[in-house]
């Protein structure tokens, strides 16, 4: 039964994902029709086509290798300025230079007589922008509608500055990780010694008053060792407790990994409550993860090499590191498979596919080929030797050759290519695992 539970947990999530990578083609496809650019086919997947059907000038389909989508729209590289309609096209025999020009033909090979206004190349740069951008920009609102629905459909998991349970016994945080029960030679806990109980509320640290968990937590570390008055409401009547803190090297509350020295520590976890939220916190939210996001991508290639370490050298695994689309499925089949209640697991499907859009949005506004923030930043350009042009009365310039950038542009996507295969490899044979 948990293996169904698990096939079924990564199937869910490959939907999922494939809707998704439909809808940021779908973002393409929309406006390139719009500014009556020819659109020769929509395809969700690579490799052989597995259903296609053509509407209109159009061929729909699905492939069989999940893993990806693209429209092809004709004229997405100019012509050489140099070309003679009336003679051959000369080639090159460097390597480089054959690479561009085979390019620029396959660009045109499709061009019809009458589709001369309905190249890509030929479109305003603001038209450009708007076609290259509205793949992410699906992601984009895919993300902020998946989180809505997740902060303000099921609410997100708040800790209150109330004690739901006290520990007995003073241990380190690994030991307790190791072994949670208490043994004949451990000492009781801050908390347990001052006689604190489940359902009493926080309220003061040491006289300064606090009314969130964060807050009480941050207090209470702060104070190191030593004794330290703790202000609680019990049963709605405010006492006053004195608990002697002991010091531990704990982790950051802010930076995951990172251990802090001597922190106090009383013993006591939150009671946890779920809050629905407003859409204006989704907004934060998403901001703060756009911002997160995008620095981890900065770090991508130091966290590649930690993947390297895990699959060949067997180091853990990071569970903040990437992960493909098989270890994203595994961990889907994991939570699938958990006995967790059907509510809990619903809101993670919904968080887990979130969080991939608002990814692959960020990572397509890369300004370089082949992503799409690479079409955009051409564009860009252009609208900007446009405008130059226009404001010093100097004859307008032609359309930007992106396809001088196609050598770094294969750079780029062999080594895209060498890194999910990578991830998939590590997913595999040392897949991030949430139960550790």
């Amino acid at each position: 039964m948990e293996l169904w539970l698990s096939i079924a947990g990564f199937l869910i999530f490959l939907v999922g994902l494939m809707i998704s990578i439909g809808l940021h083609e779908i973002g393409h496809l929309v406006p390139a029709k719009r500014f009556g650019v020819r659109v020769p086919q929509y395809m969700i997947g690579f490799g052989p086509t597995l259903w296609s059907r053509r509407k209109g000038e159009t061929e729909y389909g699905v492939k069989w290798i999940p893993m990806g989508g693209y429209i092809r729209m004709i004229g997405m590289l100019p012509p050489r300025p140099s070309d003679d309609p009336r003679k051959l096209r000369e080639t090159s025999t460097g390597m480089f230079q054959g690479l561009v020009d085979n390019a620029r033909d396959a660009a045109l090979e499709e061009v019809r007589p009458g589709d001369e206004q309905r190249v890509f190349y030929r479109k305003p740069w603001w038209q450009k922008v708007i076609i290259m951008a509205g793949g992410p920009a699906m992601n984009f609102v895919l993300a902020f509608v998946l989180f809505g629905v997740l902060l303000m459909g099921f609410g997100v998991r708040v800790s209150q500055p109330v004690v739901d349970v006290v520990t007995e016994c003073a241990k380190s945080e690994a030991a307790y990780l190791q072994n949670p029960k208490c043994g004949p030679g451990d000492k009781p806990s801050p908390a347990a010694a001052a006689k604190l109980r489940p359902g009493d509320r926080i309220v003061s640290v040491d006289g300064k008053q606090v009314a969130t968990w964060d807050a009480a937590s941050r207090a209470i570390r702060s104070s190191g060792g030593g004794p330290a008055l703790i202000g609680i409401e019990r049963a709605g009547r405010p006492l006053t407790v004195t608990a002697n803190l002991i010091p531990q090297d704990r982790e950051s509350l802010d930076e995951r990994g990172k251990i802090e020295k001597g922190v106090g520590f009383l013993g006591v976890s939150p009671v946890v409550t779920l809050e629905r939220q407003s859409i204006g916190a989704v907004g934060v939210y998403m901001g703060e993860l756009t911002a997160a996001t995008a620095g981890a991508l900065l770090r991508l290639p130091e966290k590649m090499v930690g993947v390297w370490e895990a699959a060949f050298s067997g180091e853990k695994r990071d569970p903040n590191g990437p992960i493909g689309i098989v270890g994203a499925g595994r961990i889907g089949g994991e939570i699938a498979a958990s006995e967790a209640p059907v509510r809990d697991k619903i809101a993670f499907f919904v968080q887990l596919l979130a969080g991939f859009n608002l990814a692959i949005g960020v990572f397509n506004l890369l300004p370089l080929l082949p992503m799409d923030g690479g079409h955009v930043a051409g564009a860009l350009w252009e609208g900007l030797k446009r405008g130059f042009a226009r404001l010093t009365r100097r004859p307008a310039p032609g359309y930007v050759d992106i396809a001088k950038l196609l050598p770094l542009t294969y750079g780029v996507a062999a080594v895209m290519v060498v890194m999910a295969v990578l991830l998939v490899y590590a997913d595999v044979v040392n897949p991030v695992r949430l139960s550790g």
